[in-house]
């Protein structure tokens, strides 16, 4: 297939766009290149050297003979440059990462709200209105969140995207239905998602158009197959208070001899899916595209599920690391479980890769290698989700109460 794949050069897009590049499809990465610049204005920058996505794919077409083009576009602001680039090109899909994606970045002020409000509803409604104004039958996979449906507990598993209800009608009957999981976001970007959920369900119900929405646990590890091939093909490695994810902020604080920083109770149960797992379920989801007039396939992409201060403890024995718990930044329930339905993945074949001590290992080691490109004072997690909370945070990375248990 020819298939586009927008914000290819970030986090997941990158090892994606490999990923789909390996298996002889024709890659075109469409990006902007704002996570570049994010890591300019918070002054932090990858764990990991990253080339330029031009020397990336260079390297690419060096090592394997595969050439992935590279597009500088910005979907969210260039319309008609990017629905150009399609009535050009038209893809026989089109992988949607184009989105700010880090929930604390979205918190940090009104401004940062504001952006990720423009840029990650705008780019989704863009590519659809495009698609429609083309006729342009692409199946579109879009990478959304397992944040749209809250974290609170309700004693029953979360399914894949749609609820069995009874309503009661006039007459007093009950009338079955299927509805969108009620939309609980805890954070702007996670709210930006739920938009994009109705978003689809209005353009599939409308006008035809074939979605996959893909809603993702937290991303842990570094390395794919691919990625493994050349040490300038790494993926990146985010560490900082708004980008890193909470496992690899606790690989990193161990490797650099930080301590673990739990926030609140650590109560918090979050859904987790190994990096080569994630390219391995939109090669899944791309396989297996709902047919025009169906409704938006929605699959869970997860493979576990663990509470954060387990987590830290899994790490703590492994390394020998401390850990320490500071306030919570967010607006959350000090506690929850989440139990997750994910059966459509391991029916269709995924073999999930689950946490592992040799795997964790693997990530400390990359660690370790890079450590000297640490800068500590990024490591605190400081955006605050309320006014009230932030007077809470300890922004101090050598505060006394974590210089005492290091």
């Amino acid at each position: 297939m020819k298939i586009a794949i927008l914000g290819g050069d970030g986090f997941v897009g990158w090892p994606t766009s490999l990923h789909l590049s390996d298996q002889g499809h024709e890659v075109h990465i469409i990006d902007n290149l704002s996570r570049r610049w994010i890591d300019a204005e918070l002054g932090v920058q990858s764990l990991t050297p990253m080339d330029s996505i031009q020397e990336r794919t260079r390297i690419w077409k060096q090592e394997t003979g595969n050439t992935i083009r590279f597009h500088l576009i910005d979907i969210a602001r260039d319309y008609e440059v990017f629905k150009a680039w399609l009535a050009e090109n038209r893809p026989d899909a089109i992988i949607h990462f184009a989105e700010q994606r880090a929930a604390p970045y979205s918190m940090k002020s009104d401004q940062h709200k504001n952006y990720t409000v423009n840029n990650n509803v705008n780019a989704t409604h863009h590519l659809l209105n495009a698609m429609v104004e083309l006729d342009l039958d692409a199946h579109l996979v879009h990478l959304g969140t397992m944040g749209v449906y809250g974290y609170s507990s309700v004693g029953a598993a979360i399914p894949e995207g749609y609820l069995s209800v009874d309503v009661e009608t006039l007459n007093g009957s009950k009338a079955a239905q299927e509805i969108l999981y009620p939309a609980n976001p805890g954070s702007i970007y996670h709210m930006t998602k739920c938009l994009d959920q109705l978003l689809f369900q209005f353009y599939a119900k409308n006008d035809g158009l074939k979605v996959t929405d893909l809603h993702q646990g937290i991303v842990w590890g570094t390395h794919t197959e691919q990625t493994l091939r050349h040490k300038q093909l790494i993926n990146r490695f985010d560490y900082d208070g708004d980008y890193g994810t909470v496992l690899n902020r606790f690989l990193i604080q161990a490797a650099i001899g930080y301590p673990l920083t739990v926030h609140g109770t650590g109560g918090q149960t979050r859904a987790f899916i190994h990096i080569q797992d994630s390219v391995r379920c939109i090669e899944l989801a791309l396989k297996n595209p709902p047919k025009k007039g169906d409704r938006v396939k929605v699959f869970n992409q997860m493979t576990e599920t663990h509470r954060v201060r387990d987590l830290a403890e899994l790490i703590s024995r492994l390394t020998g690391s401390k850990v320490a718990y500071l306030p919570n930044p967010r607006k959350e329930a000090a506690e929850n479980d989440l139990v997750v339905e994910n059966k459509q993945f391991l029916e269709l074949g995924l073999n999930p890769i689950t946490l592992e001590e040799g795997l964790l290992s693997e990530v400390v080691d990359v660690a370790k290698n890079f450590a000297y490109r640490v800068d500590r004072s990024r490591v605190p997690a400081v955006s605050a989700w309320t006014k009230e909370i932030a007077d809470e945070i300890e922004r101090d990375p050598e505060h006394p109460r974590l210089k005492s248990v290091s």
